[in-house]
């Protein structure tokens, strides 16, 4: 059989299975190499339209879906540090009792801990803050959430959560890109490859860093840009991080003395080069960097008009609360989301740092709660003003969880809590998910989970379910293995949340 042949074999195989996605990736990474080796052997010069020809369409836009879809747009609202489930979500009145007791080796059972707690004694550190019921169903939740607490009907409160990592670069890197090792692709990526574009004048994936932490003056987390890369995907699909200040994409704008049409007649002229370039060695990143450089000249119209919110209606701005007034605020940022998926923004990924609270949580942990609590009930209650929650999926989650036990000093009104992956809190809201419930339990001391445990897998698996995509069908061949944002590990959908 003829290169040729086995090319429309494998390609058959794919098709046959249902993965475009796959068959597309295989036949421009690996069919590409032998159309090169072909026309370099061959002697035949075919012009950059003949070998455009050969080539597959874009797989972005074939919109793969495995199911009907719920949602079409994700917000995900990235807590960088870790926030304490155990001051927010997972109410544990009993504790108040154990104050500076021992942890029970029964609980713990010689579970890993961090080097910044071995081998020291695990005093029991109760919540200093109220909870309350909230909504029809009477979920609980913490007295810093009195906006958020409102709209309880319309939060699945997931108590379960766990995840493999305990320092938070591996953390980080798992719950945003599904491995602990750096270089694999982020979610908004492979949602971007899988299912395509709504809008051709903006990204499928924004990011959006906040510039302002009311509580988070110490243990500041760094972020990487690999959180929102597109690892081995091509780089097209990779998030476009928005700038705090000047210009909200770098070069956006036009140097003096450069118009709108001679940026035009550039494009082309580089178009040209480029195009020639890409049929002599056939790299396609090189298509990639085309049709990067076409989508920045059409975001110098878009991202202004995107990123403008003068023309706002007051009573749409005052939801945000006051800080929304802040350029790189996460009440702006929150407010540029629903402006963003309004426009058919695929994934919309918004950081906020400083929840690392390993002292005086106390003193920190109100301000950090006041800089997401009034930005976030606005953002549902905005998307369900304008019909957007239904088809909009909003998670709200950290790295990982607290210890119930202090690390350093121990007052009532003063201590702080070391890392914990045993069990972690997250809100999911919107596209299809069940509103108004707790989901999952863990032990009196919010140290292990002991009913309908959720891994970082199955949170990816069910964002994915919610878009219309299987996790185990969504792959891209590299290193020898189909990857898949969900790895290798088993991954399920949590059918319990979903409405």
């Amino acid at each position: 059989m003829d290169v040729a042949g086995q090319h429309d074999l494998q390609s058959r195989h794919y098709q046959d299975a249902g993965l475009v996605v796959m068959r597309d990736l295989f036949e421009q990474h690996n069919g590409l190499q032998a159309r090169r080796q072909f026309l370099k052997t061959s002697g035949m010069g075919l012009g950059v339209t003949a070998l455009a020809s050969l080539l597959p369409q874009n797989s972005a836009a074939q919109s793969a879906f495995h199911h009907t879809p719920r949602a079409k747009h994700v917000i995900f609202l990235f807590m960088a540090g870790a926030p304490s489930q155990i001051d927010l979500f997972d109410y544990k009145p009993q504790l108040g009792k154990l104050f500076k007791e021992p942890l029970p080796e029964s609980i713990s059972m010689g579970q890993r801990v961090t080097a910044m707690t071995k081998g020291k004694t695990q005093l029991v550190a109760p919540s200093k803050y109220q909870f309350h019921r909230q909504g029809e169903n009477g979920i609980w939740m913490c007295e810093l959430f009195p906006h958020l607490s409102k709209k309880a009907d319309d939060l699945c409160i997931i108590n379960s959560m766990h995840t493999n990592a305990i320092n938070h670069d591996p953390a980080k890197t798992f719950i945003c890109t599904g491995s602990e090792i750096p270089g694999k692709a982020s979610m908004g990526a492979w949602l971007s490859y899988g299912l395509g574009s709504m809008n051709r004048d903006l990204p499928d994936f924004i990011v959006l860093t906040s510039a302002y932490w009311t509580g988070g003056t110490r243990n500041v987390q760094a972020l990487y840009s690999r959180l929102w890369g597109s690892g081995f995907l091509p780089s097209k699909h990779q998030g476009a991080a928005f700038q705090t200040s000047g210009d909200p994409v770098l070069f956006l704008s036009n140097p003096n003395g450069i118009d709108r049409d001679v940026r035009r007649r550039m494009l082309d002229a580089l178009g040209q080069v480029n195009q020639k370039h890409f049929a002599e060695i056939g790299d396609p990143e090189i298509q990639t960097t085309v049709a990067q450089q076409e989508m920045a000249f059409r975001m110098q119209a878009s991202v202004p008009e995107l990123t403008d919110v003068s023309g706002e209606p007051q009573h749409v701005v005052d939801l945000y609360g006051p800080e929304v007034q802040k350029n790189g605020s996460f009440a702006r940022n929150c407010l540029l989301a629903r402006r963003m998926v309004e426009r058919g923004v695929r994934f919309v990924q918004i950081f906020h740092r400083g929840w690392d609270h390993h002292t005086i949580l106390p003193k920190q942990l109100p301000g950090q709660c006041f800089d997401v609590d009034q930005p976030s009930a606005a953002l549902l209650t905005d998307l369900k003003q304008n019909g957007l929650l239904d088809d909009t999926l909003v998670v709200f989650a950290g790295e990982f969880g607290r210890t119930v036990y202090c690390q350093g000093k121990l007052e009532r009104d003063d201590y702080g809590r070391d890392h914990h992956p045993r069990c972690f809190s997250a809100w999911m809201a919107g596209g299809g998910i069940k509103g108004g419930i707790s989901y999952g339990q863990t032990d009196e001391f919010s140290y292990n989970v002991v009913q309908d445990p959720v891994a970082v897998r199955d949170l990816h698996a069910t964002i994915l379910h919610q878009l219309g995509v299987d996790h185990k069908k969504l792959v891209f061949p590299f290193q020898g293995l189909d990857q898949r944002l969900t790895g290798v590990e088993p991954a399920q959908v949590v059918n319990g949340i979903l409405a």
